[in-house]
């Protein structure tokens, strides 16, 4: 059977007439997750330049005192933004290129999903990465997002390459043509979402750039 409390001690007195004591140690006053969540949609949505710390303090829904002891300044939230973003959203190019049996698979896969992923109704169209430094006059961050745009590259022209070792695609393939050709259709489309372009109509694109692929 459960224990009667005292009405003193429901209104937090204690039996003797002291106030109840209270937990020690001062609890986080937000959700952490919750409020990166909330930061990444609004970088997401208007960039980082555009972005300043008063708007994410109001989209957050904390004080600029816990956003620097939760997450440092501007710039270090950033950071684990797009890191978090990679985890998130981001992530359906890397899972194509592991897990199709081609480079070309995995290209017409990532184009596909692009066109369902950057016109997603439940959130900001396009990908982060792509635009979040556009107008940026901070060259760490500029230089950041390159680094993750040319990676995905890369990425993609090793697993070409792969495939030229295997004969899935013809030795004269030219391989830095098409993973790059791939890179400016994944960061095309995601401007075109920002512009208003549909899924279909993305997916129409993709149709036409795998068209250009080499066979063997």
């Amino acid at each position: 059977m459960h224990s009667m409390v005292s009405n003193k001690e429901s209104e937090g007195v204690g039996a003797t007439g002291r106030p109840a004591s209270k937990p020690r140690g001062r609890p986080r006053s937000f959700d952490r997750e919750t409020a990166l969540e909330k930061a990444i949609l609004a970088f997401w949505e208007h960039g980082y330049e555009a972005t300043s710390v008063s708007d994410l303090t109001r989209v957050m829904d904390i004080g600029a005192p816990s956003l620097y002891a939760a997450f440092g300044d501007k710039q270090s939230l950033f950071e684990e933004v797009v890191r978090e973003y990679g985890v998130r959203y981001g992530s359906f190019g890397d899972r194509a290129l592991a897990e199709e049996p081609t480079a070309r698979a995995a290209v017409a896969r990532m184009l596909h999903e692009a066109a369902s992923e950057y016109t997603d109704p439940a959130r900001p169209h396009g990908c982060l990465i792509v635009h979040a430094a556009t107008n940026c006059s901070t060259p760490e961050v500029e230089e950041s997002l390159r680094r993750r745009r040319n990676a995905n590259i890369a990425a993609i022209r090793s697993r070409i390459e792969a495939d030229i070792a295997t004969g899935a695609l013809p030795a004269d393939a030219d391989t830095a043509a098409l993973a790059r050709h791939a890179g400016a259709m994944i960061q095309g489309m995601s401007q075109q979402a920002r512009d208003g372009a549909s899924r279909e109509e993305l997916e129409a694109l993709a149709e036409i750039a795998m068209a250009n692929w080499p066979r063997t």
